[in-house]
């Protein structure tokens, strides 16, 4: 991603309603699967650690987490985040069969050669183990969002589990996520494509994206908004989003 864009990023992940949302999810969805508290949970993009310290405060004791950011690292240590390392996603310096949980949040879109870090993934983790992934959704949600964070692609959710079927993985289960905010989101891209044309390549220097500050009634309200999403999850697959999960597991 682009620096600019970065160190926004690490000065708002901790309390922004978007990461910390989804963070929630993550959460919830490993929760659902009555892991013991001794697995071993790796998290590929890790950035600055919220997920894992809220695993580690949780009572997982084997937490790991891999960046290819080298502020990102330093912004976890400098937290207290234990075994957060410098490592590329797509090669993993990990034994083959070392986890049993591989968690990558908005990662993928990040790396070019797609099947090259789902391959890795996949070695790392044992018989049986699970892959939960979360992407950006919806080619026609391309925007300059996109561009700064050096995204090479958007999924649907038949590009996600066709993906990791050849990688493979069994897809467990896929879904969407923040629906809530898919019209509102496919319309403000949409009006800028209207106004602007085309996103190019070429982006205006020093931008961030759609990444902003918000007031902390409007922050509030907007996490708690997409939590009770969260909670939906429980209970169903959400039919469109401006996300997109799944949950696979590694052949026994």
């Amino acid at each position: 991603m682009d620096l600019t864009y970065e160190a926004k990023y690490h000065q708002l992940e901790e309390a922004h309603w978007w990461f910390a949302s989804r963070r929630d999810a993550v959460y919830d969805l490993l929760a659902a699967l009555r892991l013991p508290r001794t697995a071993a949970i790796l998290e590929i993009g890790c950035s600055g650690g919220p997920l894992m310290q809220r695993l580690r405060a949780a009572g997982y004791a084997d937490v790991t987490g891999i960046d290819v950011s080298e502020p990102a690292i330093e912004l976890a240590r400098a937290r207290g985040v234990a075994n957060a390392s410098l490592m590329d996603g797509a090669a993993l310096e990990f034994a083959d069969a070392r986890f049993d949980v591989v968690v990558a949040s908005d990662v993928l879109e990040h790396i070019e050669d797609e099947a090259r870090a789902l391959h890795e993934w996949t070695r790392v983790l044992k018989p049986g183990g699970q892959l939960l992934v979360f992407v950006p959704a919806y080619a026609h949600l391309w925007s300059e969002h996109d561009v700064v964070n050096h995204h090479y692609r958007r999924y649907s959710r038949q590009d996600l589990v066709g993906a990791l079927q050849r990688a493979g993985l069994r897809t467990r289960r896929s879904s969407f996520w923040n629906t809530a905010l898919y019209f509102p989101t496919a319309a403000l891209r949409l009006g800028h494509r209207l106004v602007a044309g085309q996103v190019s390549p070429a982006v205006k220097a020093g931008s961030t994206g759609y990444l902003r500050h918000f007031s902390a009634p409007v922050n509030r309200m907007l996490f708690w908004w997409v939590k009770a999403e969260n909670r939906l999850l429980r209970f169903c697959n959400l039919p469109l989003g401006v996300s997109v999960f799944a949950l696979a597991q590694k052949p026994a």
